[in-house]
């Protein structure tokens, strides 16, 4: 049977879009010779619509779109979909995959284990199914799962988080073919381990294994698509591209399909992630054209760069806004980075504003030195300018805090935090850098970040002389105590430890973190790369007083 791995780019609640690209990738893959065709998880309302899943007709419209899209699809397929779950108790909805062909469903199977780590809370909308149960369909007896239902394998985890095996049950009921619809997010070295995990399930059960994945970026997530088709065996016999649509197909008879080239480089793939989601964002919010506020330091540059490539650079703005700490070398850079990038570029000085700001609370302020108080007015005045343009002209703000800044709150509430979507806001600052060498590389020997940018010693320019490291640790020794406090969940000690700094720095780092989670619940929504991010899926508490 050859099968046609339909990856594509959903926009939740998008009814009419999603049937329309379901229908048209349908008919393509039938004009292939494709006898069925295997879409994504909640594909058809997009996923993960949230609580848009407590809404009757948000439910309501699911079916009736499914029931006309059986009707016109020109070839079998597997679709995702909210569907009424089936029990007289519990939450109304399930997450499904049905089989749509002559007209109508002709099988479905619900999702049986539901996630609720990380950015999942599926037991908050879904009923699980009960049991598992296979399909003759082609020659083959189809073993249906959906997304979590193949990550608990005996074979491949040291501990399993649920006691029942879903792709086990199938096998067992005499499934030949395990097929696998999926909304599985990026992060970084997310791919390696999927792949891994797949391999070893065809390997276990000696069944071949199709997996389609969704691709693009809704809200905080990004997905990266990266379908695949694997043989009994575990060799790699279909693969899809990396965060585009996509089209492949893959015959289970001879065990061959297309396969796509995809970039070994984790730091390349991050830096496509990036583009996507910032893409996506934007588009699917409705906003055509972007703003930024240029600095001419590291991390503005970066996420310049990566909204040039998501949006083109003629809809790109960017803003630089000199103060009165701000070098003529940091003004140059940025003009620099614009004129590299093929961006417009705009100067709004607001040393004006921020003496009448001084004039103004003179008075107030009168017999008190000057703090932070007055660094933060500057970097607010500067979001205001950002957020006039915005609502002016209708472009959308990216803020230009990585995650290293977000961590410790080295960063200003509606200031430098204005904005409607953080870019980098789970990068850290390391990385930063290295996003910055590699999108130089991209351009082929031309220099688009400036040189000066990636040497000059980064600093907010809020005071004389300001450097980040007057107020924090070199950034190599944060990240890595940020990577083991935030990821990995280590405590002070167990960091202090490993890599041999001291208790007091380590501990100072992790109550930054802690104290500073007001800062970050009033953020934009920040793209997340990592296993964890400040924005999704680390619900944290403010008011709380746990030192750890």
């Amino acid at each position: 049977m050859k099968i046609a791995l339909a990856q594509f780019n959903p926009t939740v609640g998008d009814f009419a879009g999603n049937s329309a690209r379901i229908l048209d990738l349908a008919c393509q893959a039938k004009q292939r010779g494709a006898e069925l065709a295997v879409f994504s998880e909640l594909c058809l309302c997009g996923y993960l619509p949230q609580d848009l899943l407590e809404r009757p007709a948000f439910l309501e419209r699911n079916r009736t779109e499914l029931a006309c899209l059986a009707k016109r699809i020109s070839l079998p397929a597997i679709v995702g979909y909210a569907g009424r779950a089936q029990d007289s108790t519990g939450k109304p909805a399930a997450n499904n995959a049905a089989l749509i062909a002559d007209g109508r469903v002709v099988f479905e199977q619900s999702k049986m284990l539901l996630p609720t780590y990380d950015v999942f809370d599926e037991s908050r909308y879904f009923q699980p199914a009960k049991s598992q149960h296979v399909f003759p369909f082609g020659g083959e007896q189809l073993g249906i799962t959906i997304c979590e239902d193949i990550w608990n394998d005996k074979n491949f985890w040291a501990k399993r988080l649920y006691e029942c095996d879903p792709v086990a049950e199938l096998v067992g009921k005499g499934a030949t073919l395990l097929l696998n619809i999926s909304a599985s997010p990026y992060t970084i070295d997310k791919r390696n381990l999927r792949r891994a995990m797949l391999q070893s399930l065809a390997r276990s059960h000696r069944r071949p294994i199709v997996y389609v994945n969704q691709v693009g970026g809704n809200d905080s997530l990004v997905f990266d698509g990266s379908s695949v088709a694997l043989t009994a065996d575990g060799p790699v016999a279909a693969q899809a591209r990396i965060f585009e649509e996509d089209l492949v197909l893959f015959d289970t008879a001879t065990g061959r399909g297309d396969v796509r080239t995809q970039p070994e480089d984790e730091l390349e793939v991050a830096y496509y992630a990036l583009v996507c989601g910032t893409h996506d964002y934007v588009c699917k919010c409705g906003f055509r054209q972007v703003l930024v506020g240029l600095s001419g330091g590291i991390d503005s540059a970066v996420v310049a760069a990566i909204a040039a490539a998501a949006v083109g650079p003629e809809n790109v703005l960017g803003v630089a806004m000199p103060g009165p700490y701000s070098s003529e070398g940091s003004l140059r850079d940025a003009r620099q980075l614009a004129q590299n990038l093929g961006i417009q570029f705009l100067v709004l000085p607001i040393e004006e504003v921020f003496g009448s700001y001084r004039r103004t609370l003179q008075h107030v302020f009168e017999g008190r030195p000057e703090d932070v108080t007055e660094e933060n007015l500057q970097a607010r005045i500067r979001g205001n300018f950002l957020m006039a343009l915005s609502n002016k002209f209708g472009s959308l703000v990216l803020s230009t805090g990585n995650k290293s800044e977000m961590a410790v709150g080295y960063c200003t509430l509606y200031g430098d935090m204005a904005g409607g979507l953080a870019v980098i806001s789970d990068v850290p600052k390391t990385m930063v850098y290295e996003l910055a060498g590699l999108i130089n590389r991209r351009a082929n020997g031309r220099e688009v970040i400036p040189a000066s940018t990636l040497t000059k010693p980064p600093s907010a320019e809020l005071r004389p002389n300001q450097t980040d490291q007057d107020t924090l640790p070199p950034y190599d020794v944060l990240d890595r105590i940020l990577k083991a406090y935030i990821e990995g969940v280590r405590s002070p000690q167990e960091i202090a430890d490993h890599y041999g700094f001291s208790l007091e720095l380590v501990r100072e780092v992790a109550l930054r973190v802690d104290h500073n989670e007001y800062k970050r619940k009033q953020a934009p929504p920040g793209l997340k790369i990592t296993s964890r991010a400040f924005s999704v899926g680390r619900p944290f508490p403010i008011a709380q007083k746990f030192v750890p």
